[in-house]
C-alpha cells in the first residue's frame, strides 16, 4: 500500500469514528491540563446547546457552564481522581444558551507524565435527560399516590414522625385520623373500578380544601386516606374529623350510571397520649376507624387508652428516659453467642446482642428495655448506634463477617439507608462482609417496601437476612417475593421441637423451599442434645442457643475493648444474660471457616 493509499485509508477510519461518534450522540474531550485547553469530537453543540464558537475551550469555561448548585461535587470529583482517588464519572446540569438546562454524564481519565504530573484529561459527554426524567418519575411514584397526588403511606407516616418529634421538642400534641370511605368495595363492584378511582380523586380534592395548609394529607392505600394534625388535641381533632366528614357527605360524584352519593368515617388517635411512634398511632387511628363503621359509619371515633395501657405508657416513658441518656452516655454496647455449624460443631458464626450498662456498671436485661425502644421509637437512634459499632468492627477486624438486625422503622427510612450506601462508597470488600437482618414482621408490614430496600442493600455487596421467620404471618410466598440471602428459623419452632410434629412440619417445609431457594438457613434457641441432633439430621446449616454457648462481651477476635467505654467495668451477663433470643436486638458476626471442603453460602 502506498503512502497516499494510507493516508486515504487512515482518513476513511477517522471519518468513520466520527460518524460513529456523531450517531451515538456522545462528545469525546481531551483537554490538555498543563496548557488549559480543551478539543471535542463529536456534536458537541448539541450536548452544550451552544454554537460551535461558544463552546467551552479551557477548564474555567467549562465550569462556567455548569449549574451552580452541581459545581461544587463536580469540582470535588475531579480533584480526586487528578489526586489518584477515586474514578472520574460524575454527573451534573449544564446552562444552556436557551437559559434551559440539561444533564450530562461525564466520564474521563487523567494521563500522568513520567514524573507523575497530571498532564492530560480524556473522557467522554453523554446527555441523559430521558434517563433523570425516568428517575425522577420513579421518585415521585415512591413518595407520591399516583391516582391522588398525596402522599403515599411511606411519606405520610414520615411526616407523621416528624410532626411527634416537633411535638416531643414543643411539649405539645398533635393527632391522626384515618378517613375511610364507606362501602367503596361495593361500588367497585357494581359500577367498576373507574367510578371507584372517581370517588377517591373527588374526596382527594375535598380534603385539599377543607382542611389547613399545615395539615398534611396522604392515602394509605384503599379506601383510606390519613392525615396529619398538627398541634391539635383530642378534642380539635373530633372537630376537624367531624367537618371533613360533613363536606364528604355533600358530594356526589357523577359517573356513567349515574350519580353517587358518598360518605365517610373516621378514627381519630392523637400522640403523644396513644402513642409514642408512628406505626402505634396509625394502628390505633385505624382501630378507632373501624369501631367507627360498626357503629353504623359516616361518624368519628376516638381511641382511647385503659387504665392498664396509661400504666405501661408512664413505666415506658420512664425506661425511654434511661436508654437515651444511655445513648447520649455511650452505655450501650453488643455481646457476641457463638453459631455453630450443624454439620461438625465448629463454630461459624456469632450473634450479637444488644446490652445496656446502667450507670452503676450492671447490665440491663434486654427484656426490659427492648420493647419500650421499640414503642417509643428510639430503634432508628438504636440502629444507627449499631450501625456505627458494626462498621468499627469491620473495619478493625478485616477477618469477620458482620451481620445486624434494624428495626422495622429503620426499613422504612431512607436516611438511614443512604447513611449505609454513603459509607460503603468505594468499600466493597467492607460490603461483602456485612449481613442485614430484618425481621419478618417488618418484612411482612410493607412487603414491597421491604424488598425495595433488600434489593438496595444487596446492591451495595451486602446479604440480608431474615430473622424470626415463622414468628408473624410471613407465608412461603412472602419468603419467595423477597431476595434475602438467610433465613432464621423462629425459636418457637425449634424448643422442644421433637415433641411437636406441627413445627417439625413447618420446619422440614422450610427447609425444603430454603434449599430450592439457595437459602442458608439458621436454628435459633437449641438448647438440647437431642434438638441439636434432630436439626442436624434434617439440614439445617447453622445452630444457635444456650446449648453452644452464653453471649460473650468480649470475643478473642475483637481488637477493642467496649466494656471499658463510659468508665464501666467489664460485668459477667449472669441473669442479664439469660433472656431469650427473641428479646434480643441483634447483630451477628460471621467468621470465615476453616478449609472443610463444603462451600459456605
Amino acid at each position: 500500500m502506498t503512502r497516499s493509499e494510507s493516508t486515504r485509508h487512515l482518513l476513511d477510519e477517522i471519518g468513520r469514528l466520527r460518524s460513529a461518534i456523531d450517531a451515538s450522540g456522545d462528545v469525546l474531550y481531551d483537554w490538555d491540563l498543563a496548557a488549559d485547553t480543551i478539543r471535542w469530537t463529536g456534536r458537541a453543540a448539541d450536548v452544550f446547546g451552544a454554537s460551535s464558537d461558544s463552546l467551552p475551550i479551557s477548564g474555567d469555561d467549562w465550569s462556567a457552564k455548569l449549574s451552580p448548585e452541581d459545581l461544587p461535587p463536580r469540582m470535588r470529583a475531579l480533584t480526586e481522581h487528578l489526586a489518584g482517588l477515586t474514578e472520574y464519572d460524575v454527573e451534573y446540569r449544564i446552562r444552556m444558551e436557551n437559559g434551559s438546562s440539561r444533564w450530562i454524564h461525564d466520564r474521563g481519565s487523567v494521563e500522568l507524565s513520567a514524573s507523575g504530573v497530571p498532564e492530560r484529561m480524556q473522557g467522554t459527554l453523554r446527555h441523559i435527560d430521558r434517563r433523570k426524567q425516568t428517575e425522577a418519575r420513579l421518585e415521585y411514584l415512591v413518595n407520591y399516590d399516583e391516582l391522588t397526588g398525596h402522599f403515599n403511606k411511606l411519606r405520610l407516616r414520615e411526616a407523621l414522625e416528624q410532626s411527634m418529634a416537633r411535638a416531643e421538642r414543643a411539649g405539645k400534641s398533635g393527632a391522626f385520623v384515618v378517613i375511610g370511605i364507606d362501602k367503596l368495595g361495593m361500588v367497585n363492584t357494581a359500577y367498576g373500578c373507574d367510578s371507584g378511582d372517581a370517588i377517591l380523586v373527588d374526596v382527594a380534592r375535598c380534603l385539599d380544601d377543607c382542611l389547613r395548609m399545615s395539615d398534611t394529607v396522604g392515602r394509605l392505600g384503599g379506601d383510606r386516606f390519613g392525615i396529619v394534625l398538627e398541634g391539635r388535641d383530642e378534642g380539635d381533632a373530633d372537630v376537624v374529623a367531624d367537618r371533613v366528614l360533613s363536606t364528604i357527605r355533600s358530594l356526589f360524584v357523577d359517573i356513567d350510571a349515574g350519580r353517587l352519593h358518598v360518605s365517610a368515617s373516621a378514627g381519630v388517635a392523637s400522640y403523644p397520649s396513644a402513642g409514642q411512634n408512628s406505626l402505634d398511632i396509625i394502628t390505633h387511628a385505624e382501630s378507632a376507624l373501624l369501631d367507627a363503621k360498626a357503629k353504623g359509619r359516616d361518624c368519628v371515633h376516638a381511641y382511647e387508652m385503659t387504665e392498664e395501657q396509661r400504666s405501661e405508657y408512664r413505666n415506658s416513658v420512664g425506661i425511654g428516659t434511661e436508654v437515651r441518656e444511655a445513648i447520649k452516655e455511650d452505655r450501650l454496647a453488643l455481646a457476641y453467642q457463638p453459631l455453630v455449624e450443624a454439620q461438625n460443631g465448629e463454630t461459624s458464626c456469632y450473634e450479637c446482642l444488644l446490652r445496656m450498662y446502667a450507670p452503676d456498671g450492671s447490665l440491663v436485661p434486654a427484656g426490659r428495655f427492648i420493647p419500650v425502644v421499640e414503642k417509643l421509637g428510639l430503634m432508628r437512634a438504636v440502629d444507627r448506634l449499631v450501625l456505627d459499632l458494626v462498621l468499627q468492627d469491620l473495619e478493625l477486624n478485616r477477618d469477620v463477617v458482620l451481620a445486624f438486625n434494624i428495626s422495622g422503622l429503620t426499613v422504612a427510612d431512607r436516611s438511614w439507608l443512604r447513611s449505609l450506601q454513603s459509607r460503603l462508597r468505594d468499600k466493597r470488600q467492607v460490603a461483602e462482609r456485612m449481613i442485614v437482618e430484618i425481621t419478618e414482621t417488618a418484612a411482612l408490614y410493607d412487603n414491597d417496601e421491604s424488598a425495595r430496600f433488600v434489593e438496595s442493600v444487596r446492591a451495595l455487596g451486602c446479604r440480608v437476612a431474615i430473622d424470626d421467620f415463622g414468628a408473624g404471618y410471613t407465608t412461603f410466598h412472602h419468603l419467595k417475593t423477597l431476595p434475602v440471602d438467610i433465613v432464621k428459623i423462629d425459636g418457637s419452632f425449634v424448643r422442644d421441637i421433637q415433641a411437636s410434629p406441627d413445627n417439625q412440619l413447618f420446619v422440614r417445609n422450610l427447609l425444603s423451599l430454603a434449599k430450592a431457594l439457595d437459602l442458608t438457613t439458621v436454628a435459633e434457641c437449641v438448647e438440647t442434645q437431642d434438638d441439636s441432633d434432630f436439626l442436624k439430621s434434617e439440614g439445617v446449616d447453622l445452630l444457635q442457643g444456650y446449648f453452644f454457648g452464653k453471649p460473650e462481651l468480649q470475643p478473642s477476635w475483637q481488637t477493642i475493648d467496649r466494656s471499658s467505654r463510659a468508665g464501666r467495668t467489664l460485668v459477667s451477663e449472669g441473669a442479664a444474660a439469660g433472656q431469650s433470643a427473641q428479646q434480643d436486638m441483634s447483630a451477628a458476626i460471621l467468621v470465615p471457616l476453616p478449609a472443610t471442603g463444603q462451600s459456605q453460602k
